[in-house]
């Protein structure tokens, strides 16, 4: 009998628009209030949008408006800067780790 092959899901950064498998992906959700937030875990429950996890990734779909668009939604700047600040302490954090 022939093994299961596991399906990885891919999903494309609105940065780079390259395809990646989703766990390597940042996801920023639109929550139902209408918050815009980075998800680290992947859980949160709203619309989603991948991201590289490159501050570079965010500012190429910041400066084309792609989240935006994704999301359905205006971002403030402030919001922008919030996530940058967020995935930089990531990835502070994860370069000390390793």
């Amino acid at each position: 009998m022939q093994q299961k092959v596991k399906k990885i899901p891919m999903r494309q950064c609105l940065g780079c628009n390259e395809h990646k498998p989703k766990a390597e992906l940042l996801r920023a959700v639109r929550s139902p209030d209408g918050t815009v937030t980075l998800d680290f875990t992947g859980k949160k429950s709203g619309r989603g949008a991948y991201l590289c996890k490159s501050v570079a990734c965010l500012r190429k779909a910041r400066k084309a408006r792609r989240l935006e668009h994704s999301l359905e939604c205006v971002i403030p700047d402030e919001v922008y800067d919030d996530m940058e600040k967020e995935m930089e302490c990531a990835a502070a954090e994860e370069s000390s780790r390793g």
